[in-house]
């Protein structure tokens, strides 16, 4: 009885099937709230296929940071390492295209192992390392397009199209999907993420693991890289800014809790992200200020995360 009578004074907003099904009901409310009031213009075929075009690099970084986020951690470095990643590839580009996205990869990869190093090795949180890598790789990247951008191959745009870059998303998502669901690597990031002395007691590689899925975070950055250079052919000093701000209020628009743990769900990043590109597209529809726009997202995003942090476990950041 004792039991019951807790659970029914638990408040709504932290019930297991309102945070499940919250993000749903937002999905559904702002694509007819913005319907409505744009007269259906918003959704439009040209405005549609739009929609999608400017969504698949977004669906395709927030994949890394989803799995980052799933042990409980965070990465701020995104955006530049994009920005790296956006110049290795424009450059190799020159000489053959296959050997530009893997050298994307690549350079993704070594910033990801930098982060998972300090994270793991130094004890230092991943926030506090993010956000130093975020800073200089910034730099590199201005350094780099101090001249004048970094061009891409002369053919590169050719790959802008929706059928290569429908098919490129479509593939590293249904790849991370089943890597995620039906390999244990899911498991145990939720493990981690729930509690890493429990993981460890469990057999867990906590270090390994940890140090392995932010390489993994930074070689899928590099992936959505490729899609980030081949829309204009080349690179500038402004080449993903703002991309980690826009990857974290999109998961947790999807439902994802800060803080990872056993209520990561993998379609996160897919809610998230369309409802975080059709809110925006449709405050812009509507002529709304950027700067209005910007405090609308941050009430969102600060009441998004109130709700969906997991306060049992004490912790947020590690």
């Amino acid at each position: 009885m004792a039991e019951k009578k807790k659970e029914t004074n638990i408040p709504i907003y932290q019930k297991p099937w309102f945070t499940t099904a919250m993000p749903i009901i937002a999905f559904v409310f702002i694509c007819v709230l913005f319907a409505i009031l744009t007269q259906g213009r918003l959704f439009a075929g040209g405005n549609i296929k739009l929609l999608l075009s400017q969504s698949y690099m977004l669906l395709i970084a927030s994949t890394g940071v989803f799995m980052v986020m799933s042990m409980g951690g965070l990465d701020f470095s995104q955006g530049s390492m994009l920005g790296v990643c956006s110049v290795v590839i424009c450059f190799l580009s020159k000489y053959n295209i296959v050997l530009a996205v893997l050298g994307g990869v690549a350079a993704g990869g070594c910033i990801g192992f930098l982060n998972g190093w300090f994270n793991v090795k130094r004890k230092i949180t991943s926030f506090i390392v993010t956000i130093c890598m975020m800073y200089l790789f910034r730099g590199v990247v201005a350094y780099a397009t101090t001249k004048s951008p970094v061009y891409g191959a002369a053919d590169i745009t050719k790959y802008n199209n929706i059928q290569f870059t429908l098919t490129y998303t479509v593939i590293i998502l249904l790849v991370a999907f089943l890597i995620f669901q039906y390999t244990g690597l899911g498991s145990r990031l939720k493990a981690i993420g729930a509690g890493e002395t429990a993981a460890r007691y469990a057999g867990i590689r906590v270090d390994r693991t940890k140090i392995l899925v932010y390489v993994a975070a930074g070689c899928i950055t590099g992936l959505a890289a490729f899609i980030n250079s081949v829309k204009v052919g080349s690179v500038t000093s402004t080449a993903g800014n703002q991309l980690e701000t826009q990857i974290m209020i999109a998961l947790v628009l999807g439902g994802m809790p800060v803080n990872g743990g056993a209520k990561v769900r993998f379609y996160n990043i897919i809610l998230g992200v369309m409802t975080y590109k059709i809110l925006t597209a449709g405050l812009v529809m509507l002529g709304i200020s950027t700067q209005m726009q910007q405090l609308l997202l941050g009430i969102i995003f600060l009441v998004e995360v109130a709700i969906f942090s997991d306060r049992k476990t004490g912790m947020i950041v590690k």
